[in-house]
């Protein structure tokens, strides 16, 4: 059987900060990150979604945090084909623009180009540390199944090889059931990560919990299942608690995936308060020793 990692989707959110998962004497980034990593192996870096990592952090979490801890990096939005907004792009390469957002097709290739080897090169004290888990590539809802997009998917991987990257849809044709074999046996065939999700259903973002491993990893992602999910408040929307019950539920899916991939990430993304750690806390619970 493969390892299973638990960890959450964030350690610095404003909520959990205020909750009191932290002991008091953690007043600082660096003995904030020393607890987490004092309680999870594996945690997700979201703010890399927003803003794209510096070497400076990188260098920092490395040298915070265990022999063996794993950081999962989010991709950067320009990179999944989100808006970014034009004032987090790196600043010499902003387009000249009066648009407040921008998308990858808006921007020169030169510029593209550089962008990703920015990106991956502030990761790469993360790599050199050994702590350097996969690139979270989470897709928006107007990236659909397609010639076009599958070919994305193989540029993604070998541009950023040799670090590894993890694939997330949230548009539901890549799991419909008349495209959902053929989409596994296509990320299978490319050794691409499948992201399998735990989220509410019936909305056009909606993705089935398909529990598959393509990949020597498997990764899981818990978002929750919030009345809210299209709300614009992302603690509306991750706000959601689960109760054992569900996690119960879960346990014996995950333990499947381990033994079908050498290692499995699982992240808790219902980042409200505690509600991701002590969920994250609650599975690890139920899901076989190491």
């Amino acid at each position: 059987m493969g390892r299973i990692l638990v960890g959450t989707a964030s350690w610095t959110d404003k909520t959990l900060l205020a909750s009191g998962w932290y002991p008091p004497d953690a007043k600082t980034a660096e003995a904030r990150l020393a607890y987490y990593a004092s309680q999870f192996p594996l945690v997700e870096v979201d703010s890399t979604y927003y803003t794209p990592p510096s070497e400076r952090n990188s260098v920092a979490w490395a040298e915070r945090t265990p022999a063996g801890f794993t950081f999962n990096i989010k991709a950067f939005s320009l990179l999944t084909e989100h808006p970014t907004k034009v004032s987090a792009i790196y600043k010499e390469l902003r387009p000249q623009t009066t648009k407040r957002n921008v998308y990858l097709k808006d921007l020169e290739p030169a510029v593209v180009d550089e962008v990703w080897a920015r990106f991956l090169a502030a990761l790469a004290p993360l790599s050199d540390a050994g702590k350097l888990g996969p690139i979270l590539f989470q897709f928006p809802q107007w990236f659909p199944i397609g010639s076009r997009n599958r070919e994305y998917l193989l540029q993604v991987k070998e541009r950023c090889a040799p670090y590894r990257v993890c694939v997330e849809f949230r548009n539901r044709t890549w799991m419909s059931e008349e495209s959902r074999e053929h989409t596994l046996d296509f990320l299978r065939s490319y050794a691409l990560p499948y992201v399998c999700v735990d989220m509410p259903q019936g909305h056009t973002s909606s993705i089935p919990p398909v529990v598959a491993a393509t990949a020597d990893l498997a990764v899981v992602r818990f978002h929750g299942h919030s009345d809210k999910w299209e709300s614009k408040d992302i603690y509306e929307r991750f706000g959601y608690e689960y109760a054992e019950d569900e996690l119960r539920e879960w346990a014996p899916r995950v333990a499947g995936l381990a033994e079908q991939a050498d290692t499995v990430h699982v992240l808790m993304n219902n980042c409200y308060r505690n509600y991701a750690q002590v969920n994250a806390r609650q599975l690890m619970g139920l899901l076989p020793a190491a």
